[in-house]
Protein backbone atom coordinates (compact mmCIF):
# COMPACT_ATOMS: atom_id res chain seq x y z
CA UNK A 1 0.00 0.00 0.00
CA UNK A 2 1.55 3.06 -1.07
CA UNK A 3 1.17 6.17 2.17
CA UNK A 4 2.74 9.03 0.49
CA UNK A 5 0.69 11.65 -0.87
CA UNK A 6 1.30 13.90 -3.54
CA UNK A 7 1.15 17.77 -2.98
CA UNK A 8 -0.43 19.72 -5.42
CA UNK A 9 -0.39 22.67 -3.77
CA UNK A 10 1.18 25.01 -1.51
CA UNK A 11 -0.10 28.54 0.00
CA UNK A 12 0.81 30.02 3.01
CA UNK A 13 -2.29 31.42 5.29
CA UNK A 14 -0.25 32.68 8.14
CA UNK A 15 3.40 34.24 8.34
CA UNK A 16 4.28 35.26 11.81
CA UNK A 17 7.48 35.37 13.98
CA UNK A 18 7.14 31.96 15.53
CA UNK A 19 5.25 29.45 12.45
CA UNK A 20 4.12 29.55 9.24
CA UNK A 21 0.65 28.03 8.33
CA UNK A 22 0.63 26.53 4.98
CA UNK A 23 -2.46 24.50 3.75
CA UNK A 24 -1.19 21.73 1.30
CA UNK A 25 -4.01 20.43 -1.11
CA UNK A 26 -2.80 17.16 -1.84
CA UNK A 27 -4.06 13.65 -3.58
CA UNK A 28 -3.89 10.42 -1.53
CA UNK A 29 -2.61 7.46 -3.65
CA UNK A 30 -5.95 6.30 -4.76
CA UNK A 31 -6.28 10.00 -6.34
CA UNK A 32 -8.78 11.18 -3.58
CA UNK A 33 -8.22 15.02 -2.73
CA UNK A 34 -7.16 16.32 0.52
CA UNK A 35 -6.47 18.82 2.47
CA UNK A 36 -3.62 19.70 5.09
CA UNK A 37 -3.05 22.60 7.13
CA UNK A 38 0.89 22.21 8.17
CA UNK A 39 2.57 24.43 10.59
CA UNK A 40 6.34 24.77 10.08
CA UNK A 41 7.67 25.65 13.12
CA UNK A 42 12.02 25.83 13.53
CA UNK A 43 13.58 23.05 15.28
CA UNK A 44 14.07 22.96 19.22
CA UNK A 45 16.07 21.81 21.94
CA UNK A 46 15.06 20.68 25.36
CA UNK A 47 17.10 19.73 28.01
CA UNK A 48 16.78 17.00 31.47
CA UNK A 49 18.51 19.13 34.12
CA UNK A 50 19.64 17.14 36.86
CA UNK A 51 21.53 18.61 40.03
CA UNK A 52 24.31 17.06 42.41
CA UNK A 53 21.17 16.22 45.21
CA UNK A 54 19.49 14.23 42.15
CA UNK A 55 17.14 16.61 41.51
CA UNK A 56 15.02 17.99 38.42
CA UNK A 57 15.48 21.62 37.43
CA UNK A 58 12.02 22.79 35.99
CA UNK A 59 10.81 26.03 34.47
CA UNK A 60 7.87 27.30 35.86
CA UNK A 61 6.24 29.54 33.29
CA UNK A 62 2.54 30.93 31.54
CA UNK A 63 1.57 29.03 28.63
CA UNK A 64 -0.54 31.58 26.11
CA UNK A 65 -1.91 28.43 24.32
CA UNK A 66 -3.01 26.29 27.29
CA UNK A 67 -4.16 29.40 29.44
CA UNK A 68 -1.96 28.09 32.20
CA UNK A 69 0.98 27.59 34.29
CA UNK A 70 2.88 24.57 33.07
CA UNK A 71 6.26 23.57 34.80
CA UNK A 72 8.55 22.34 32.22
CA UNK A 73 11.96 20.79 31.44
CA UNK A 74 13.72 23.70 30.03
CA UNK A 75 13.80 24.21 25.99
CA UNK A 76 13.77 26.60 22.90
CA UNK A 77 14.07 27.05 19.21
CA UNK A 78 17.31 26.47 17.52
CA UNK A 79 18.06 30.02 16.49
CA UNK A 80 19.44 30.83 12.61
CA UNK A 81 23.46 29.42 12.24
CA UNK A 82 23.39 27.30 15.68
CA UNK A 83 23.66 24.22 16.15
CA UNK A 84 20.95 21.79 18.36
CA UNK A 85 24.45 21.34 20.88
CA UNK A 86 24.86 25.32 20.77
CA UNK A 87 21.03 26.47 21.27
CA UNK A 88 20.88 23.91 23.77
CA UNK A 89 23.39 25.15 26.29
CA UNK A 90 22.41 28.91 25.08
CA UNK A 91 18.56 27.72 26.61
CA UNK A 92 20.14 26.97 29.63
CA UNK A 93 22.10 29.94 30.31
CA UNK A 94 18.79 31.98 29.45
CA UNK A 95 16.27 30.25 31.74
CA UNK A 96 18.15 28.58 34.18
CA UNK A 97 21.78 30.84 34.55
CA UNK A 98 23.29 27.63 34.25
CA UNK A 99 25.82 25.71 32.62
CA UNK A 100 26.52 21.78 32.24
CA UNK A 101 29.80 20.34 32.78
CA UNK A 102 28.25 17.03 30.59
CA UNK A 103 25.25 17.69 27.88
CA UNK A 104 24.35 14.51 26.74
CA UNK A 105 21.92 14.13 23.43
CA UNK A 106 19.50 11.48 23.76
CA UNK A 107 17.11 11.35 21.34
CA UNK A 108 15.63 13.55 18.45
CA UNK A 109 11.82 13.53 17.74
CA UNK A 110 8.73 15.18 15.98
CA UNK A 111 6.46 16.96 19.16
CA UNK A 112 3.10 16.26 16.99
CA UNK A 113 3.86 15.36 13.66
CA UNK A 114 -0.13 15.29 12.78
CA UNK A 115 0.25 19.49 12.12
CA UNK A 116 3.31 20.53 12.65
CA UNK A 117 6.79 19.58 11.23
CA UNK A 118 8.21 21.13 14.67
CA UNK A 119 11.48 18.59 15.12
CA UNK A 120 13.05 18.78 18.91
CA UNK A 121 16.26 17.22 20.32
CA UNK A 122 16.04 15.93 23.76
CA UNK A 123 19.64 16.40 25.89
CA UNK A 124 20.38 15.58 29.66
CA UNK A 125 22.76 17.87 31.43
CA UNK A 126 24.75 17.39 34.43
CA UNK A 127 27.25 19.03 36.72
CA UNK A 128 25.18 21.91 36.63
CA UNK A 129 27.51 25.77 37.68
CA UNK A 130 26.38 29.33 37.39
CA UNK A 131 27.46 30.79 33.95
CA UNK A 132 29.79 33.53 33.99
CA UNK A 133 28.48 34.87 31.42
CA UNK A 134 25.08 35.84 31.67
CA UNK A 135 22.90 35.78 28.62
CA UNK A 136 19.82 38.24 28.03
CA UNK A 137 16.39 36.19 28.72
CA UNK A 138 13.46 36.41 25.87
CA UNK A 139 11.89 39.69 26.98
CA UNK A 140 7.95 38.08 26.50
CA UNK A 141 9.26 35.45 29.30
CA UNK A 142 8.67 35.19 33.37
CA UNK A 143 10.31 32.38 34.56
CA UNK A 144 10.66 30.41 38.22
CA UNK A 145 12.61 27.53 38.63
CA UNK A 146 11.54 25.00 40.41
CA UNK A 147 13.64 21.61 41.51
CA UNK A 148 11.69 18.07 41.61
CA UNK A 149 12.83 14.74 43.09
CA UNK A 150 12.28 11.84 41.04
CA UNK A 151 9.66 10.20 42.91
CA UNK A 152 8.14 13.47 43.23
CA UNK A 153 8.10 14.28 39.42
CA UNK A 154 6.73 10.19 38.46
CA UNK A 155 4.00 11.36 40.81
CA UNK A 156 3.05 14.64 39.19
CA UNK A 157 2.97 12.88 36.22
CA UNK A 158 0.71 10.53 37.43
CA UNK A 159 -1.37 13.05 38.68
CA UNK A 160 -1.49 14.77 35.54
CA UNK A 161 0.21 17.82 37.42
CA UNK A 162 3.02 17.87 34.37
CA UNK A 163 0.91 17.20 31.23
CA UNK A 164 3.88 18.60 28.86
CA UNK A 165 5.05 15.96 26.74
CA UNK A 166 8.96 16.96 26.25
CA UNK A 167 8.91 16.90 29.90
CA UNK A 168 6.93 13.49 30.61
CA UNK A 169 9.38 11.96 28.04
CA UNK A 170 12.28 12.87 29.94
CA UNK A 171 11.13 11.77 33.24
CA UNK A 172 10.49 8.47 31.79
CA UNK A 173 14.15 8.96 30.35
CA UNK A 174 15.39 9.67 33.71
CA UNK A 175 13.23 6.71 35.61
CA UNK A 176 14.67 4.26 33.09
CA UNK A 177 18.61 5.35 33.55
CA UNK A 178 19.21 5.19 37.28
CA UNK A 179 23.40 6.13 36.65
CA UNK A 180 21.55 9.66 36.24
CA UNK A 181 21.05 9.54 40.12
CA UNK A 182 17.58 9.58 41.76
CA UNK A 183 16.11 6.41 42.45
CA UNK A 184 12.16 6.14 41.76
CA UNK A 185 12.51 4.90 45.23
CA UNK A 186 14.33 6.80 47.10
Amino acid sequence: MVLKEQVENRTVVYQGQIIQVERQQSRLADQTPVVREVVHHQPAVAVLMLTTQAELLLVKQWRAPIDDVTLEIPAGKIEAGETADQAAVRELNEETRLTAAKLTKVTSFYTSPGFTDELMTLYVATGLSPVTIVLPQDTDERIQLVTMTLPAALKAVSAGELPDAKTVMAIWYWQNHPELGGTAHG
